[in-house]
């Protein structure tokens, strides 16, 4: 193939990783350029939060990166390799431990809004008594209901909704224990953290953060066993978070997927994800109103 024009590369794409076991996980890339000619970004793998990149190589046809680990298994860097064809990727990655598959991406969507939504009737989630509409996945389920309080005992399954949603406003009610870490999942896609940790300087790894990509104005937490509260509206990719009264963060746009997105299929609808998988956490007063289509 002939030498790809770095520009080309600039963005952000979602990308599909192809597992061992025919499965498919998410992952996201950012490209942008620093100064005169040098390529430099952010990637997302199968889990954790973004990475800095320092410098995309590019090579005639081919680009690639590494970057050191982060909670994968193994200690060298991973890498990845692609290609640009037909405004798409391709290529192929290697894991810290060793393992190597294939990817594919397509340029992420905007998702900016062309007018402010108009909001339908609420939705309550959660009904108080039972599971009914939510499903467990990705582990043994820990999730029961007791006092009309939702209830993960222990590390386990993620809850997720089993209906799916475009811009919506979400008011949640949640309680964590000491050291506890769990998060809210809009669309599936982008971890809201609920997280008890020391740090009174806000991070985008602490409670109000959308995990990290978006930094809280302050820390709001009425601590562990405490009731706290969310009330989150999501537009496109563009987020406000409310945490207990206060906005931490105000129609800020959400880059890409963060880790253990279900998928990164950002265009779509999507369900929303309680994060089970890190510990106990307990929420009530789920209730979500969507916008309303076609108006």
């Amino acid at each position: 193939m002939s030498a790809i024009d770095p520009t080309l590369l600039l963005g952000r794409w979602d990308l599909t990783i192809a597992m061992a076991d025919a499965s498919t996980l998410p992952a996201w890339l950012e490209i942008r350029k620093s100064g005169r000619q040098t390529l430099v970004g952010q990637f997302v793998g199968t889990h954790g939060s973004a990475r800095p990149i320092h410098h995309v190589k590019v090579d005639g046809s081919r680009f690639t990166f590494s970057i050191p680990p982060q909670w994968e298994q193994g200690a060298e860097e991973l890498t990845l390799a692609g290609e640009f064809a037909n405004d798409g990727m391709a290529g192929s990655i290697r894991f810290p431990g060793g393992q190597q598959t294939t990817w594919q991406g397509v340029r992420a969507p905007s998702l900016r809004p062309a007018q402010p939504p108009v909001w339908g009737e609420p939705i309550s989630l959660f009904n108080g008594v039972d599971l009914a509409g939510w499903t467990p996945i990705q582990g043994e389920n820990a999730w029961s209901v007791a006092g009309g309080i939702l209830t993960n005992a222990r590390t386990g399954a993620n809850l997720v909704t089993q209906q799916r949603f475009g811009d919506f406003q979400l008011h949640a009610e949640f309680r964590y224990p000491p050291r506890g870490n769990s998060g809210i999942y809009l669309r599936g896609r982008y971890e809201v953290q609920i997280i008890d940790a020391p740090q009174s300087e806000p991070a985008t790894d602490l409670i109000g953060a959308v995990y990290g990509f978006l930094e809280p104005s302050a820390i709001v937490t009425n601590g562990p066993a405490a009731w706290n509260s969310y009330d989150i509206t999501l537009v496109g990719r563009m987020v406000t978070i409310v945490l207990n009264g206060q906005t931490v963060i105000s129609n800020q746009a959400i880059p890409g997927i963060t880790g253990g997105a279900l998928d990164s299929d950002e265009g779509a609808p999507g369900p929303i994800l309680l994060q089970g998988d890190h510990g106990p956490v307990e929420f009530r007063n789920l209730v979500l109103t969507p916008a309303r289509s076609g108006v």
